[in-house]
């Protein structure tokens, strides 16, 4: 009988050992006791390789403390290595996301190998260069869309009537609906979309503004501007995660010749894209970035009432604009604490005022909410959003990784 106990256990051990190796958790904490939804869950795949050997990217399923298959993406934003043994270590990031609930601290998860192939998951997050529109560069996520404009929109035609707009401000797109549109909306031809039909619509003005989240260089008087964005590259594209990287020209600032590569983060579930900007600058001194929210956001006719809050404390600077038709817009900048260096204007922009280095990223969010999508219908919801944001940056995710 003992000989028989033992043979059973060890084929129990046996049988979890093995299960073990096909299996991976993923904890996540934080210290705060806000609510934080859609919190984006990123997991090196390098480290997830260590743990479960020989995963495949279409081949696992990432699961909840409920045993519930969530929708997760993998990256090859940092490739760790060449695969030529099809190993599965050649891919960057794991993501995926979870809502905590207000007083939920802790989260576990799993990862497991499967026989079969994964489902093809729906995209919330998305980037593309808009040939269809000369050189338009748009994304989106499942709360509102952005886009901005190449060269050939600032380049006059001789003999033919076209738009010349020179701006390296960034434009949005406000959406009542979680599916993409932007393909939809430039199907439908340029004058359409600036009807609500039951999606959303383009309402925001951008012009020559920075729009919502544009930057340029402060030396204490006047914003030095670029112009449209000259070069593109996508990194990443869904379902949960969209990146990709705008360059833009030199331009003379203030005497100084600068140049700036803005990298894009954009995921599910959030109102405001990350945004790094790396300005080089020549002679490697650091300036003074303003982060722009249009002074004139709206279509002609609206009547526009704009309330700001500025907030020190949390690098927050916010608009509530109510309409007369259209609704109200929220529009925010957030920079980190550490990078805030006040409050501006110019004719043009209200602006949040950040310290950058040379060839260092500056990160800041911007982004938008708009009444009619019915998540922010008072200027408070809106500015509790701000708040409760820039509070999630000050305490980010700890994530541990174990067999």
């Amino acid at each position: 009988m003992k000989t028989r106990t033992r043979l059973l256990w060890l084929v129990l051990l046996c049988t979890s050992l093995a299960r073990g190796a096909d299996q991976a958790v993923i904890t996540v904490t934080h210290d705060l006791a806000l609510a934080r939804p859609a919190e984006t869950i990123t997991v090196p795949w390098a480290e997830l390789n260590r743990v479960l050997p020989g995963a495949l990217l279409q081949r696992i399923a990432v699961k909840d403390a409920q045993g519930r298959v969530l929708p997760y993406q993998v990256t090859n934003v940092a490739p760790q290595a060449k695969d030529p043994k099809g190993e599965g270590i050649a891919y960057g990031e794991l993501i995926f996301q979870h809502d905590f609930a207000a007083g939920e601290k802790s989260a576990t998860f799993t990862v497991e190998k499967t026989e079969t192939v994964a489902p093809v998951f729906p995209t919330k997050a998305f980037a593309r260069y808009i040939p269809e529109r000369l050189d338009d560069f748009a994304w989106e996520n499942d709360k509102l869309a952005h886009r901005t404009y190449g060269p050939a929109l600032a380049a006059a035609v001789d003999g033919a009537a076209k738009e010349v707009l020179v701006t390296s401000g960034l434009d949005l797109w406000t959406k009542r609906v979680a599916y993409p549109i932007v393909d939809r909306w430039y199907n439908k031809g340029h004058d359409h979309y600036h009807k609500d039909e039951g999606e959303g619509m383009d309402m925001y003005n951008v012009g020559p503004s920075r729009g919502c989240g544009g930057t340029g260089i402060w030396d204490g008087q006047t914003l030095h501007v670029g112009r449209n964005y000259k070069t593109w590259k996508i990194i990443a594209n869904g379902p949960i995660r969209a990146v990709f990287e705008l360059g833009y020209e030199t331009w003379m600032a203030n005497g100084t010749m600068v140049s700036e590569v803005k990298r894009f983060t954009v995921d599910a579930g959030s109102n405001l894209d990350r945004i790094e900007s790396t300005f080089t600058v020549v002679g490697g001194k650091d300036v003074t970035v303003g982060i722009g929210l249009n002074k004139t956001p709206t279509d002609k006719g609206q009547e526009p009432s704009i309330a700001l809050t500025p907030v020190a404390a949390d690098g927050s600077f916010t608009q509530w604009v109510v309409q007369k038709a259209n609704g109200a817009l929220g529009t925010a900048v957030i920079v980190p604490v550490e990078s805030f260096q006040g409050f501006a204007a110019d004719d043009r922009n209200h602006l949040l005022l950040a310290k950058a280095a040379s060839g260092q990223p500056l990160r800041y969010y911007a982004g938008a909410g708009w009444s009619k999508a019915g998540e922010f219908t008072t200027q408070e919801s809106w500015n509790a959003y701000v708040t409760a944001f820039a509070t999630r940056l000050k305490s980010p995710l700890k994530i541990t990784l174990t067999p």
